[in-house]
Formats: structure tokens, C-alpha cells, sequence
């Protein structure tokens, strides 16, 4: 005789781990596309070797941890953190640099809490932070954008830069490289230069540098469908880009001689980015509404605050990882009121 089942309601479950990870996945397109246009072949071959790292560390653990295997590398998480890492460091980093972060992600920051869900930071951002601490200048070496480089790198001399760290024949590195827009702006800055001076450079567009603001759109569009499909909710994002861009505005008016327009903090480095794929991670920031809004402006004050008087021109990953700390206090104390009670459940 079969069991019936009387209990109800029975529904399915649109937002599983794996659609999700496969929705944040697909609104990621744009963004890596308009890097692989900009900087080279470099970028994809830095994710096809993270999401290889990736996918066998969790597997080895999940062996050791005498767990199932499928159910973990079925979930796509580790392909998110090894994308997201990927796409953060330089297209030229080395292949043991990748390695040793990837390692690094997945073991320590991810497994070594219990897997996903329990980890308390963001493993892509606490691996990025830790090899730029260990390595900056490997770390903070990228390619010009293809407008402005001397030579293109091409597929095969992509692979023998990462794999062998061997230069094209007769090209030097400078012929390749380029700083960042905020290297760039950050290092004029300091020398004495004002922003007007700064920005006659070839290496500026519209907004940030050339490429790099383009690069931000598409991951803006990504952002976009993600809110669209309600795999995040806006709070986080907008509330860390308007923090951002208010805190530049203020300065900006200020002295506009020695503080950047708000929209370049916004279109330089990984400021959309981090708004949409990073901040918003379900697992490491809050999950209250209101909490939600606090994380995401006190993430873009941070960035603002590192990126003007800190050693590290981006800033975003070391803001992401010290609002995780954050996260669970600020969640304790903007609990909802639970009905019939006065006051919220932290302080009923």
C-alpha cells in the first residue's frame, strides 16, 4: 500500500542552491565578455583553471569529510567563488598563484567552517585579499586595455604567461601593461597633480579608465537581470552604491581639484562588482532588510575610506570581508518585531 501524503501546502523550490548559482553565473556573461574583449584571452583561461581547483578541492574534501561528492560540486558554489576570484585578479597571474587561492577558498575559508552556509566570509574576497597581502605585485600587475597596449597578447602567449611567465619575444613588459584607473588616479594624486591635469592621460574615458568602464557596465547589466529574476533584492547593492557615491560627492564638492567625480569611484574597479555579486552573498552578509541596508552602505563607506586614505586603491574585497564580521551583530540588532511583542527580538 503506497503512503499518501496529507500534510500541505506542497510546493516546488525556485530559488534551490544550483539555480541560483547558475542564474548569478549567467549575469556574469556581460561582464567577463567585455573583459575577455578588453584584456585578453588571460581571463578566461584564469577561470577555466580556478573552476578545475575549485571543483577537485571540494570534491577531495567532501571525500575526506566522507560526504557526498555529487550533491556538493552539483550546487555550483564552488564555480561561483572560483569565477568570481578569477575574474578579480590580473589575467597574467601566475597558475600557482590561482592554485594556492583557490585552495585557499576552498578548504580553509569554505570547508573548514562546514561547507556552504556556514562560512562566515566571503571565500573569493578572503582569497583575493590574502594573495594580494602575500604577493601585491603579482597581484597588481594587469594588462593594458586592448586600445592602449603596444602589443596584443595572444591566446598562446597568454598561456605561456601564466604557465611559464615568459614574455612574447621581444616585448617588454611595459609594452603590455598599464596601472588601473585607481593606481593611477591614487598615484598622481600623491605626487601633487590635480584631477584635471590627470585625466588628459589616453589611459581615461568618459567616467574611469578606458575598458574598465565598460567592463563595470556589464557587470551593471548582469546586476540588473539579477534583480530582475529575484535572485538578490536591492538593498545591498543600491545601498552600497549610493553610500559610495555620496561620500564622493561630498568630497568631490568640496575640493573637485583633488577628489575624482563620484561616478568614477563607481565605473573604476570592482565597485559594481562587488555591489552586485560579492556584498550580496546570501551566506556571508546580513539577511534582515534593514540590516541589508546597513551592511551595504557601511561596505561602500569603507571603500571610499580605503580606496582615499588607505595602502589599497580598490578596497572593495578588504570592505566586504570587515562588514562579514560585521554581519551577524548588525543582524541580531535589526531583527524584525515579532508579532505581538513590542520592541524587536533583540530587545523585547
Amino acid at each position: 500500500m503506497s503512503a499518501t501524503l496529507v500534510s500541505s501546502p506542497h510546493g516546488s523550490r525556485p530559488n534551490r542552491v544550483d539555480r541560483v548559482m547558475q542564474e548569478v553565473l549567467l549575469a556574469l556573461v556581460p561582464g567577463v565578455a567585455a573583459m575577455v574583449w578588453f584584456f585578453g584571452w588571460g581571463v578566461l583561461i584564469n577561470i577555466a583553471l580556478a573552476v578545475t581547483v575549485a571543483v577537485a578541492a571540494e570534491a577531495a574534501v567532501m571525500r575526506v569529510r566522507r560526504r557526498p561528492i555529487a550533491p556538493a560540486i552539483g550546487d555550483y558554489s564552488a564555480v561561483v567563488t572560483a569565477v568570481l576570484f578569477a575574474i578579480s585578479v590580473p589575467p597574467t597571474l601566475p597558475w600557482w598563484m590561482t592554485l594556492l587561492g583557490m585552495l585557499f577558498a576552498i578548504v580553509l575559508v569554505k570547508q573548514l567552517y562546514g561547507g556552504i552556509g556556514y562560512n562566515p566570509f566571503n571565500p573569493a574576497m578572503a582569497a583575493y585579499v590574502f594573495l594580494l597581502v602575500s604577493y601585491p605585485v603579482a597581484m597588481t600587475t594587469w594588462l593594458a586595455p586592448d586600445m592602449l597596449a603596444e602589443h596584443a597578447v595572444s591566446f598562446t602567449e597568454s598561456l605561456q604567461l601564466i604557465f611559464g611567465g615568459a614574455l612574447p619575444s621581444g616585448v617588454e613588459w611595459d609594452a603590455i601593461s598599464a596601472a588601473t584607473p585607481l593606481d593611477e588616479m591614487r598615484g598622481k594624486l600623491d605626487q601633487g597633480m590635480p584631477i584635471a591635469e590627470i585625466r588628459l592621460s589616453p589611459l581615461w574615458g568618459d567616467f574611469g579608465g578606458r575598458g574598465w568602464e565598460w567592463v563595470a557596465n556589464g557587470f551593471l547589466l548582469g546586476g540588473v537581470y539579477l534583480l530582475w529574476r529575484r535572485i538578490i533584492t536591492w538593498h545591498i547593492p543600491v545601498s552600497m552604491l549610493a553610500a559610495l557615491a555620496a561620500a564622493a560627492g561630498a568630497f568631490w564638492l568640496l575640493d573637485p581639484t583633488t577628489h575624482p567625480f563620484p561616478a568614477f569611484h563607481l565605473f573604476s574597479g570592482a565597485a559594481i562588482l562587488g555591489a552586485f555579486f560579492i556584498a550580496t552573498d546570501p551566506v556571508s552578509a546580513c539577511t534582515t532588510k534593514t540590516g541589508q541596508l546597513i551592511f551595504g552602505a557601511s561596505i561602500g563607506l569603507l571603500v571610499y575610506v580605503i580606496r582615499t586614505w588607505g595602502g589599497y586603491p580598490d578596497a572593495v574585497a578588504f570592505a566586504v570581508l570587515l562588514m562579514n564580521i560585521a554581519a551577524p551583530t548588525i543582524d541580531h540588532y535589526t531583527q524584525p518585531r515579532v508579532f505581538g511583542h513590542t520592541g524587536n527580538r533583540a530587545n523585547p
